[in-house]
């Protein structure tokens, strides 16, 4: 299941960016930030996206790109921003958007195939279900809006609304569920759910940033 773990997965030449980008050579040892006021900078956004290579890890890039996002749209929780950077990160590898878990042996190409998966399932298994739901519409909606509206247009597939609610119902079922609070997840989940619509603005903002936009 995705994590709020981006902050915590920062790499050491992460550290090293984040110093150079406070006009800190790499070999002063005493440069010891506080690290969400730096990550939190107007100018940082700009200095990793035109930074020379290697450039930032997945986690530190998204995490600044939603973080700057959300704080934009009105939603200034960090550990929101830790677990939709998380996600993002982990989405766009092997395949990750289309299965439960990372050792989840069935794949979801639909909607409708997590829908059929949520109603027959139980216990621990329709909680990571619901998540799932969340998750896969905010990916759809966040990052490939065009899309969604290419397929409406041309085969009358579903709206960005309805993958809105889809996403909201996911969040909103998951927030409720007690392994949501045991696991930490309750307040992101339920943030999600009630504020999907401003969630995937702040999602589009980070695919403008990141040059996927149309």
């Amino acid at each position: 299941m995705i994590i709020p773990d981006a902050r915590s997965r920062l790499t050491t030449h992460d550290l090293v960016l984040l110093a150079r980008s406070q006009g800190v050579g790499d070999n002063d040892l005493t440069f010891a930030p506080d690290l969400d006021l730096v990550l939190d900078q107007p100018e940082i956004k700009a200095f990793l996206l035109a930074g020379e290579m290697p450039g930032p890890s997945a986690s530190l890039l998204f995490y600044v790109l939603v973080r700057h996002a959300l704080v934009a749209e009105g939603l200034t929780d960090r550990n929101l921003a830790d677990y939709l950077a998380a996600l993002l990160r982990d989405f766009g590898v092997r395949r990750r958007a289309n299965r439960i878990g990372d050792h989840d042996d069935q794949e979801h190409s639909y909607m409708a195939d997590i829908l059929t998966d949520l109603a027959h399932s139980t216990g621990e298994r329709h909680f990571r279900v619901s998540v799932h739901l969340g998750n896969y519409a905010l990916w759809l909606t966040g990052i490939f809006p065009d899309w969604i509206e290419a397929r409406r247009a041309g085969k009358g597939g579903p709206s960005l609304r309805y993958y809105e609610a889809l996403g909201q119902r996911g969040f909103t079922e998951a927030s409720e569920n007690r392994l949501a609070e045991r696991s930490g997840l309750d307040a992101i989940f339920q943030v999600t759910g009630d504020r999907f619509p401003t969630v995937r603005r702040a999602v589009n903002r980070v695919r403008a940033d990141i040059g996927l936009a149309a």
